[in-house]
This record gives C-alpha cells, sequence and structure tokens, in this order.
C-alpha cells in the first residue's frame, strides 16, 4: 500500500538512522514510496536518493526536538542506549532512553503528527529468561536499567499523547539479527564462525528472535494499520529456536556443517558460574519465547524465514 493511501501521509522521521536498526527501516520506508527523514548524531552519507538526512541534538542533554518534527507525517523512534560497552548508571539510561522518548512524543503532539511508533524491547517485558510463552498481557516485570528504562519511555509516550491526535503504537522486538549485528546475536555469530565443534549440542531453552528484515517489515505495517493504534505489540519470527538450530543455520549459511557436541548443561552452568558468566549462563539455558499473536491478528505476516535468514545474514561481514 503506498503511503499515500493510508492516511498517514509520506514524511516519516526516523531517528537513530546510524544504528544497527535504522538503515534497513529506512530502506524499507523508502522502498514503500514515504520520503523518510533519517536522523542520527553524526552526518551520514547517503543511503538512498532522495532520502533527507537530519543530524539528532545529544539525547543525554535537554534539547528541543521540534526542528527535526517539523513538517513530519509520522515518526519511528529508534534512538537511544542499547548494547553499552561499559557498565552506565540507571540514570544514563532513563536520560537517554526515557527522557529523549517523551521530548519527541511532546513534538509529535504540539506539531499534529498522526502516527509515532516507538521501538522498544522484550527487555521492557521480561528479564533475559521466562517460563513459558511471554505475552503482552502479562505485567511487565524488566529486570536491568535497559529494560526499566524502556518501559517508562513507553509509558511516557502514552502518557503525553493521551488526548491527542497523534497515534501511537509500541513494539517490543526480541533480540534482533542481520548483517552487521552486535551485542548477544554478535557473540552467537562468533561462536558459528570458530573453526572447531561447539560443545552446544545438548542445549534445549527456546528462544524467540526477529530478523531485522522482519522487523522493519513490523515497524512499516503498524504506521499504515489502524488496528494497532495506542497498543503495544511483541515482535519476533514466527517461531523460536533453541541454541542448537541456530548454530546449525549460521553455520550452514557459512557452508559447513553443524559441529556440535552434546554437553551437561549442568556442568557447563557450574562453568559458567565459577568464571563468573551466570547472566551468559541464564541466556544460554533458559528460554525467551514470545508469541506474536496480537500483531499477526492486525494482518501482519513476518516475510523472512528464519533459518534461511540467520544463513544470510552471517555471509555478510
Amino acid at each position: 500500500m503506498s503511503p499515500s493511501r493510508t492516511g498517514i501521509g509520506g514524511r516519516v522521521l526516523v531517528t537513530g538512522a546510524s544504528g544497527f536498526i535504522g538503515p534497513h527501516v529506512v530502506r524499507e520506508l523508502a522502498t514503500r514510496g514515504y520520503v523518510v527523514r533519517a536522523a542520527a548524531r553524526s552526518p551520514l552519507e547517503a543511503m538512498l536518493p532522495g532520502v533527507e538526512y537530519a543530524v539528532l541534538p545529544d539525547l543525554a542533554k535537554p534539547f528541543d526536538a521540534r526542528p527535526v518534527v517539523a513538517r513530519i507525517d509520522a515518526v519511528v523512534h529508534l534512538a537511544g542506549i542499547a548494547h553499552a560497552k561499559v557498565a552506565l548508571p540507571e540514570t544514563a539510561y532513563q536520560a537517554v532512553n526515557t527522557n529523549s522518548a517523551r521530548r519527541f512524543a511532546e513534538a509529535a503532539r504540539d506539531a499534529g503528527v498522526k502516527k509515532f511508533v516507538f521501538v522498544s524491547s522484550v527487555r521492557a517485558q521480561c528479564g533475559p529468561s521466562v517460563a513459558g510463552v511471554v505475552r503482552e498481557e502479562m505485567t511487565p516485570a524488566p529486570t536491568d536499567a535497559y529494560g526499566r528504562s524502556k518501559l517508562a519511555a513507553e509509558a511516557a509516550i502514552a502518557e503525553t499523547l493521551a488526548g491527542s491526535q497523534t497515534g501511537w503504537t509500541v513494539l517490543r522486538p526480541v533480540l534482533v539479527y542481520g548483517a552487521g549485528v552486535k551485542g548477544n546475536m554478535q557473540t552467537l555469530f562468533r561462536l558459528a564462525r570458530a573453526p572447531i565443534p561447539l560443545p552446544l549440542g545438548s542445549l534445549t531453552g527456546q528462544h524467540s528472535l526477529v530478523s531485522i528484515g522482519n522487523l522493519a517489515s513490523a515497524i512499516a505495517h503498524v504506521l499504515t494499520s489502524p488496528q494497532t493504534a495506542n497498543a503495544t505489540f511483541l515482535v519476533a519470527d514466527t517461531a523460536p529456536l533453541t541454541i542448537p538450530e541456530i548454530i546449525s543455520a549460521l553455520r550452514a549459511g557459512l557452508g559447513r556443517k553443524p559441529g556440535l557436541l552434546p554437553f551437561s548443561e549442568t556442568h557447563a552452568a557450574r562453568i559458567c558460574k565459577a568464571l563468573g558468566r551466570e547472566a551468559l549462563a541464564q541466556r544460554l539455558f533458559g528460554d525467551l519465547a514470545v508469541t506474536t499473536e496480537r500483531l499477526r491478528a492486525t494482518g501482519w505476516t513476518p516475510p523472512d524465514e528464519t533459518l534461511a535468514a540467520l544463513a544470510a545474514a552471517i555471509q555478510h561481514r
């Protein structure tokens, strides 16, 4: 559907356009016919013809979002702290992730923007592992500063836009993967590239993932779907995978066999604890599986198949 037929309008601001997710979203929306304003802290090289570029202010300090939001029909807010390389205080996450979301929502409301899409995180919903299937109706219980800042940002956006003509949608993606990925998924990519067998064949935990293509598709979908107005949705691929299935798919993309060996989870957990890596053990051995029934009910279908998308992602350096 072309932007001119949606009622949203054709000009979309994407904040955080220089991060891992941003360029993919910019490309997806530009391909669909939107005029995209790509905003980032540093000047960007042209990604696509016709894309506008804007410099974001320092989100950790008070700033005026109005110039960036001017003459825009919809906002996709991606900018924030995601994978900090060093430990940061809670106040840093609140300043960048929560306060900046409120300021952009205020600017969007005052400018009469039609739609505000906030890309939050599954970590606003829960910790790194959860027994059973995670659903949106569960009471959110984030376990770290990042998740708490994202949940607070969601609340700030809903409060700011309540009663205005600016509709909002919150998306909570699970672990995102694609070419150039960082963080925990990058660790799995490195393991898959290692030229040795891996003692991970016995891991049974279920992990929901979302390809960067599927996330970009979901963002484009909620921009135009009346059914997603003023609501929150988990975003993931079709079905969760185990760590052995993920490694096997990645190594298939490298033209290699799985090379996985059985290993006692109990023994592996003890090793992780001895090394001070209990959080890693929780991610490897625990479950974090979500359902996307609510988003699918609005008409969204993920275009990427997980195993094929994983194989394709690791082929790009």
